[in-house]
């Protein structure tokens, strides 16, 4: 007995042993901690450093020195440190010099700063870089090409937008995913910024169905997700756009079938808020939906198939035995390998068992 009680404390004695020796293992020392390269930048001594922009010798041999001042300002920018008028238009006139750089990381980094300051300086001292914009629009570097359209997009405004909406629209249908992607987004910031851009967007949308046919599915996702915005306003419009899309296999991405089995599960939803039945018996445009919803949950992405039950599952007025095939589903990912698919498959049957005990 006796033995065994010291066999029993050598061994939490061993394993105790084992478990210091990994905490000084692992243990960070108070002077090793990591300190940001930016954590005691003062305001004065950026702006005196951001005077290299004025120096064309400067920028060229050395663009990492202005990358790494760029930075600088954005880190004041982000930490409450902001530029008065006069020093952020004095440090964005500075920035408009640095695009004679074809330094790609720079040139990068010179988007980035215009999309944040520009919403603190002059409006008119921003529109002086859209010349410098349109021309990287219309180059042959694509990374140049779908930058230069977000930052552009966020200085225009409804009067400016006709100046550029034919590039914009290339943009849309261009064979670079990059660049399309990059076009398809801008649109959607512009359609959501003000009730006049949207009305220029809406124009687009014979670019965005082309778009929606795309190889490349990033670029579907976001055509869908502009269609649908450029439809939302048009009950019918939505509905179209949902049996286009549901009947025919032309959407490859999963992303954007996510989109469509979300689309197809609001309309169902507002045909069931109108008192129609929205199962097997339902409306045309009800049976359609719902039996787009049965086909999703044999889909090979598991993206699409959660969705598509989550999205059964949470139908109203539907009755108990059509919520079968999205159960099946379900009880399968529970014996997923993936920790997020069973949460996700246990979550969703959790607020099932709540309305259907």
């Amino acid at each position: 007995m006796q033995d065994g009680q010291g066999e029993n404390a050598t061994g939490m004695a061993s394993v105790m042993r084992e478990v210091q020796e990994l905490a000084e293992k692992f243990k960070v020392e108070e002077d090793e901690q990591y300190v940001s390269p930016y954590a005691h930048l003062e305001k004065a001594t950026v702006l005196q450093e951001a005077r290299i922009f004025h120096d064309p010798t400067a920028v060229r041999e050395n663009p990492r020195k202005c990358c790494t001042v760029i930075a600088q300002l954005l880190h004041l920018q982000n930490t409450g440190q902001y530029l008065n008028s006069v020093e952020a238009t004095d440090v964005f006139f500075g920035v408009t010099k640095l695009f004679m750089s074809d330094d790609a990381s720079l040139r990068r980094m010179v988007y980035l700063f215009i999309k944040d300051v520009a919403e603190t300086c002059n409006p008119d001292d921003v529109i002086i870089v859209t010349s410098c914009l349109t021309k990287d629009m219309t180059c042959d570097v694509d990374l140049y090409r779908g930058n230069a359209l977000r930052v552009l997009v966020r200085i225009v405004d409804a009067a400016m937008l006709g100046a550029i909406e034919r590039y914009v629209k290339q943009a849309i249908v261009d064979s670079s995913g990059q660049v399309a992607s990059a076009a398809l987004v801008s649109a959607i910031h512009l359609f959501q910024s003000s009730p006049e851009c949207a009305a220029v967007v809406r124009r687009w949308i014979s670019e965005t169905q082309e778009a929606c046919s795309s190889p490349n599915e990033m670029v579907q996702f976001h055509a869908v997700q502009l269609l649908y915005q450029i439809k939302s306003h048009d009950r019918l419009g939505v509905s179209k756009l949902v049996s286009q899309f549901s009947t025919r296999s032309t959407l490859r991405s999963p992303m954007a079938l996510v989109l469509l089995v979300r689309y197809t599960a609001k309309l169902l939803n507002d045909e069931a808020a109108e008192g129609r039945s929205i199962g097997s018996s339902g409306s045309d445009v009800a049976k359609q939906g719902y039996q787009f919803l049965e086909a999703s949950l044999r889909h090979k992405s598991e993206l699409v198939v959660y969705e598509a039950a989550r999205a059964l599952c949470n139908l109203t007025s539907l009755e108990p035995q059509d919520l079968s095939p999205a159960i099946s589903v379900l009880q399968l990912f529970l014996s997923s390998p993936k920790p997020a698919t069973r949460y996700a498959a246990m979550r969703t049957l959790a607020q099932v068992a709540n309305v259907h005990p």
